[in-house]
Order: C-alpha cells, then sequence, then structure tokens
C-alpha cells in the first residue's frame, strides 16, 4: 500500500489513519470491498457494517470541496450514521433491503433502504467528479464538479437546491487547492482517484442490482 503501515490482527489487515491520506484509505477500503464481491460465493453478502466502515471515509472528499456540496455532506454523513445504526441490528445490506421490503418502506423517508440508495449516490457522485477531474489537467475543479453534479444528482434534487449548488461552485477550491487539502500532488491523487474508480464502480451495481432483483426501480 501507498503510505500505510500494516499492522496484522489476526487475518485482519487495519489501516494505519495516522500514516495513510485520505485519498489511500478511501482507495483501499473500496478496493477491499471490491475484490471480495468479486470472489465470493453466491450465498456471501456484503456485511453492512464493513460498507459503513468504507462509506465513512468517503465523508472527507465532500468536507474538502466547501460551501458548493454543503448538502450533499450533510445529507452523506446523516444517511450513512444512519445505516451504522443499522449495523448494529442487520448483519447484511440484502437483510436491510428485505426488512423494509416486507414493511413496504422502501422508499418512505428516514428509511434505512431510502439512505442507502442516498448513500450510493453519494458515492456515485464522487466517482464521477474524480473521472472528470482526471479527464484533463487543464480541467478546473468547478467544471469537473458541475459535469459530475448534473450528471448524478442534479435529476433528483428541486430546483431550489440545484441553484444553491450551482451558485456555490465558484466557491470550490482549485485544483491545486484540493491536492493540497488531501496531502496529494497530481501524479499520486490520479492513481488512487482511478483506483476509486474502478473499485467503486462494483459496489455500485452491486447496490443496484439488489434493489432491481427486489422489483424496486431506482428512478429515485
Amino acid at each position: 500500500m501507498d503510505e500505510a503501515d500494516d499492522v496484522s490482527d489476526g487475518s485482519q489487515t487495519k489501516i494505519t489513519m495516522t500514516t495513510i491520506s485520505p485519498l489511500s484509505a478511501i482507495a483501499q477500503a473500496f478496493e477491499e470491498l471490491s475484490e471480495f464481491l468479486g470472489s465470493r460465493n453466491k450465498d456471501e453478502e456484503l456485511r453492512l457494517d464493513k460498507f459503513c466502515d468504507a462509506c465513512s471515509l468517503v465523508s472527507v472528499l465532500f468536507s474538502c470541496l466547501g460551501l458548493a456540496f454543503k448538502f450533499a455532506e450533510m445529507e452523506y454523513v446523516a444517511k450513512v450514521r444512519d445505516l451504522v445504526e443499522a449495523s448494529t441490528t442487520f448483519a447484511t445490506i440484502d437483510n436491510v433491503l428485505d426488512e423494509d421490503v416486507a414493511n413496504d418502506t422502501v422508499q418512505k423517508p428516514g428509511s434505512h433502504s431510502r439512505n442507502l440508495r442516498r448513500v450510493r449516490q453519494g458515492l456515485e457522485l464522487i466517482r464521477a467528479l474524480f473521472e472528470e477531474f482526471l479527464s484533463s489537467q487543464d480541467y478546473s475543479l468547478r467544471e469537473a464538479a458541475s459535469t459530475a453534479y448534473a450528471r448524478v444528482c442534479a435529476p433528483y434534487h428541486t430546483w431550489a437546491i440545484r441553484t444553491a449548488v450551482y451558485a456555490g461552485m465558484y466557491t470550490l477550491p482549485t485544483r491545486d487547492q484540493l491536492l493540497l487539502k488531501l496531502n496529494e500532488t497530481d501524479h499520486t491523487a490520479e492513481k488512487k482517484m482511478r483506483r476509486y474508480v474502478e473499485a467503486s464502480r462494483l459496489i455500485i451495481v452491486y447496490i443496484d442490482e439488489l434493489y432491481m432483483s427486489r422489483k424496486i426501480s431506482l428512478d429515485w
């Protein structure tokens, strides 16, 4: 791993957060989830607590984006917190969905399944932002963020929220300022962003398939 000191604890490998950058931690956590999904047996399900551990690391990225993504940060953090609490009751993501399907509360505001949907949207927003950020070194963070938001979140937000977000884009840090906040260079950030983009793809698809397999649409 890039800057990590691996500390073995039985079969578990822990990330020493004091010696690893935020992007390194995020990339590693999602690669571990992706590797599990890619090698699991058909009857193995993704543990909710492991998913929440990885998602919690992403919060720092929203905070680095400032006012423009403050609404997304607040919503994302609240939804992750709800899922963390749910993980004390439900072992897997499948369990969460099954419970809400049985109670007809999948899309009910505040339900775990609805919050899972919003967290998944947050992961895709960061993935889209990284893709745009990496598409050209001449591409400003404002341009990358605007395109990513329009693609992932804008279709589901009200006019008032969209207006506030687009206005806030002008307060985003520059590309260099973001890299400084993340303790990265262009070179190191590119590698780690690409790792997240690739690893998160499988997690996002996995979550979408859980909804679709239960005849739940994704247009909400």
